[in-house]
């Protein structure tokens, strides 16, 4: 693994652990050349997967992307780390198995949507607006009112 600070080859595992409820393993490295100390994952994957944008563009899939949409629709919303690393894991998963080597971009957002809206509403709504691509208070209003169902 190369140390992120000085780009050396030359580290060491200092320590290992399970996480992600035993789906990765957390290690804990030290270069031997600049002393820096860092973390990284080790995770199953069970395919390459290719994402299929709307434009036609394909790109690989990056977990590391989804992770952070997720975080930013949940900023400053108070929910347990561990919940969100869950939800993201539950999706690669199932993108996994779909079977499929390419998935398209919508799906991902669907999944993710559904994720949110189990998690937060206020993330789920954070989440949709952009997805969605909202334009004015009554885009809002409007997706409010579908999953509130009519006023009485």
């Amino acid at each position: 693994m190369r140390c992120p600070f000085c780009s050396s080859e030359n580290t060491q595992v200092k320590d290992s652990r399970p996480a992600e409820d035993g789906a990765a393993i957390r290690r804990r490295r030290q270069c031997a050349d600049c002393g820096g100390r860092f973390t990284t994952f080790e995770r199953v994957q069970l395919r390459e997967l290719t994402v299929l944008k709307r434009s036609g563009k394909r790109v690989p899939f990056d977990r590391e992307k989804l992770a952070r949409s997720v975080r930013i629709a949940l900023r400053k919303r108070e929910v347990d780390p561990e919940r969100v690393e869950r939800m993201v894991s539950g999706i690669v998963r199932q993108l996994e198995s779909r079977g499929e080597p390419e998935v398209p971009s919508e799906i991902i957002g669907e999944l993710v949507m559904e994720g949110l809206r189990r998690l937060d509403d206020v993330a789920f709504v954070r989440y949709a607006s952009v997805y969605r691509n909202f334009r004015q208070a009554s885009d809002f209003r409007d997706f409010l009112s579908q999953l509130t169902g009519p006023e009485e």
